[in-house]
């Protein structure tokens, strides 16, 4: 299926310069959305995952997708004041500004085997810093999961290390 045909560019939002990469387009499509959240069910089945972990907020409609698909918990991690209980923060750089994101300290236990999702990698700040949210919470990384890679903006290399799968691959306008 090719999905970066479905995927729809903004040029200059949220700023000048920046090529947005627009998912609503793609999730216009049922049958390609479906083809997103299958793949990844079939790509975890058997690997021991306990939960997956979505980035606020287009990371929770791919996030709570698959972990329904899997029968799994979904854990949130959302900015400053959103979460009702007690969280832990991690503050990071993304391609226009910066940002805090939180997790709720009991939201994963140590040794819990997560996959990590968000729609986009670009500079790779926001996925960064959940690492580190979730890894101060005792978990493992088994993958992080994007639908889509900005290569030129060079996010691996902030996730170096990491196990990291990217569905769609655009070179920034």
């Amino acid at each position: 299926m090719d999905l970066a045909a479905l995927v729809r560019n903004i040029p200059d939002f949220p700023k000048p310069g920046v090529q947005f990469k627009d998912i609503t387009t793609l999730l216009k499509h049922g049958d390609a959305f479906k083809y997103i959240i299958d793949g990844w069910k079939e790509r975890y089945a058997g690997k021991g995952v306990d939960a997956i972990v979505g980035a606020e907020a287009r990371g929770f409609i791919f996030g709570a997708a698959l972990a329904y698909a899997m029968e799994l918990p979904f854990i949130p991690v959302r900015k400053p004041g959103k979460l009702p209980g007690e969280t832990t923060a991690e503050a990071f750089e993304l391609e226009y500004g910066t940002d805090t994101l939180e997790i709720h300290v009991d939201a994963l236990s140590r040794g819990d085997r997560v996959v990590l999702v968000d729609d986009l990698l670009a500079t790779g700040g926001t996925m960064a810093a959940i690492c580190k949210l979730v890894e101060r919470l005792g978990a493992e990384i088994v993958e992080i999961a994007f639908v889509i890679e900005l290569p030129p903006l060079n996010g691996r290399a902030k996730l170096a290390g990491y196990p990291l799968h990217t569905l769609i691959e655009f070179m920034v306008e």
